[in-house]
């Protein structure tokens, strides 16, 4: 823990992390040159959504989240390229967080929260390692008006509505630019095996820095182009190829959180040590399309969460 510490630290600084990765993003996306960008085309489409009612049927602490990719770039390969800023992701994402109990919340438990981002990412591959290096600009608040899509969802299925009190103390309007960077390297353990250890870094909505592994058993993500979730840590397809065969997937990572706008200590929050996420799931395809489905236990964030939670991933893509 002490150099991921030291890592988040340093990326909690100032505006100095900030200008470092928006200038590489920045230099990566100028190396990609006039020409690559006339050549570019779609080249994939990618999406998982995560609710914890896909397992434990509980609505709390990160109770539901989106994210989405779109990919434009040169013929693709099976490989990434080797020069930054030719692979493009168009990148959506979002999410609702929840005390445990929306009708008498507990003072000591995290506010209601929700936002949206978009964002705009790289990836490429220098010296056997993998790159994924981008920029997102989250939204948060009411002026979104996710709270009240929540009410609707739950007054359809008779849910607990959001207090009084939890629609007062939601995380206000706020505009956060959030930089992420990771490198990653596949390392083949044997026929249809694959272990990728990854470290990454962010800034903005929350500034962390993560280290951690991913395990791959069977043909998923051979020729494909995987994006992370931001929130479990579960690789998606964006670009895809046919997978005669199911895989299973594992993996984990643990975080030193320096800050969260999601979790403010104005309001009492301390943040745990290590933030810790532990994962797996399977892909499967068929003649009808393809399909995930993941679980990801999810550690403590803030010292007065009472226990984890397991959250559910899903990803279904239909052939009509």
């Amino acid at each position: 823990m002490g150099l991921l510490s030291g890592m988040a630290r340093r990326l909690r600084g100032p505006g100095a992390p900030m200008r470092l990765i928006a200038g590489a993003l920045c230099a990566a996306l100028a190396l990609g040159g006039p020409a690559v960008a006339q050549e570019r085309t779609k080249l994939g489409y990618g999406r998982i959504i995560n609710n914890d009612v896909f397992f434990d049927l509980r609505d709390r602490w990160q109770t539901t989240s989106f994210q989405s990719s779109r990919v434009y770039g040169p013929a693709w390969t099976g490989t990434l390229p080797e020069t930054p800023g030719a692979l493009l992701e168009f990148r959506l994402t979002g999410a609702m967080v929840a005390p445990a109990s929306l009708a008498d919340p507990d003072p000591a438990d995290r506010p209601w929260a929700g936002y949206l981002g978009a964002g705009l990412h790289t990836h490429y591959q220098a010296r056997g390692y993998e790159v994924s290096l981008g920029a997102d600009l989250i939204v948060t608040g009411p002026q979104l008006g996710l709270m009240d899509l929540q009410r609707g969802v739950h007054d359809v299925i008779n849910a607990p509505q959001p207090s009084a009190a939890v629609e007062a103390g939601q995380i206000g309007n706020g505009t956060y630019p959030t930089l992420v960077v990771e490198m990653g390297r596949p390392l083949p353990l044997g026929e249809g095996v694959t272990l990728r250890p990854f470290v990454q870094g962010r800034w903005g909505l929350e500034t962390l820095a993560r280290a951690g592994f991913d395990m791959t058993i069977g043909p998923a993500g051979t020729g494909e182009l995987l994006v992370r979730d931001a929130v479990t840590g579960q690789r998606y397809p964006s670009i895809k190829r046919d997978q005669p065969r199911p895989s299973f997937i594992m993996g984990a990572d643990l975080a030193h959180v320096g800050h969260s706008v999601l979790l403010p200590e104005s309001r009492g929050l301390e943040l745990t040590d290590a933030r810790l996420r532990v994962r797996s799931g399977v892909h499967w395809q068929s003649r009808w399309g393809r399909f995930f489905y993941g679980l990801t236990w999810l550690g403590r964030e803030f010292e007065a969460q009472p226990e984890g939670q397991i959250v559910g991933s899903l990803r279904l893509d239909l052939d009509f």
